[in-house]
């Protein structure tokens, strides 16, 4: 099966996990930093996941009435592969996103490895054949990335409305792909004076592109 990797908007939005120990806790500290609102349903739970803020925790069991139409996506994270592919089912024939931990063929969202600097965030996915490769891959993307490239790409935005002001719109791209190179060359946002001084030789490059 191809795994199409979507991006999601997951801030606010009702996240159920199923299970309080170590694997639930890694899969609550991935989500955290994108904002979405996670309650934890589980007979034990990890005293690390009762440490963060914000979670909604509930100690008893499961119930199938935990899985509801509001639910933007479940995680099944027992250390029971029966209750887990039950929770899975539900899912299914409710129509909810699920994550079954440790068991692929079961899930119909996988967890990939995450690179994130800022505003970047590169998911790596091995459709369950290998986590490991997965972190491997991460751990060398992690070092071509210039340390200030979450600050590139806040000074990339910035400059966009500058550019579209005051450039023609056939050579758009071509600024564009000279600031990022730039950026990237000198491992940093740019002066000032070297932005001027490649929208001013932005009148007529001949490598002009016609589309962002």
């Amino acid at each position: 099966m191809a795994w199409f990797p979507f991006f999601m908007e997951l801030s606010g939005r009702e996240g159920l996990i199923v299970g309080g120990g170590t694997v639930a806790l890694r899969k609550i500290e991935k989500l955290l930093p994108f904002g979405p609102e996670l309650r934890v349903v589980a007979q034990e739970i990890h005293p690390r996941i009762r440490e963060i803020p914000g979670l909604r925790l509930e100690q008893r069991p499961f119930a199938d009435e935990d899985i509801h139409e509001h639910l933007a996506f479940v995680i099944a994270a027992t250390d029971d592969a029966e209750q887990n592919h039950s929770i899975a089912a539900l899912c299914r024939e409710r129509r909810i996103p699920v994550n079954v931990v440790d068991d692929p063929q079961a899930c119909t969202f996988l967890f990939p490895a995450l690179v994130q600097k800022g505003r970047l965030t590169v998911g790596i996915s091995t459709a369950g054949a290998s986590p490991t490769a997965a972190i491997r891959l991460k751990e060398q993307i992690m070092e071509l990335l210039p340390e200030e490239y979450g600050g590139i790409l806040d000074f990339l935005e910035e400059k966009r409305p500058e550019v579209k002001r005051t450039v023609p719109e056939k050579n758009h791209a071509w600024v564009m792909k000279r600031l990022c190179d730039e950026c990237l060359k000198q491992g940093g946002p740019l002066t000032e004076e070297a932005c001027h001084r490649i929208l001013e030789g932005a009148m007529a490059p001949k490598e002009a592109q016609q589309e962002e």
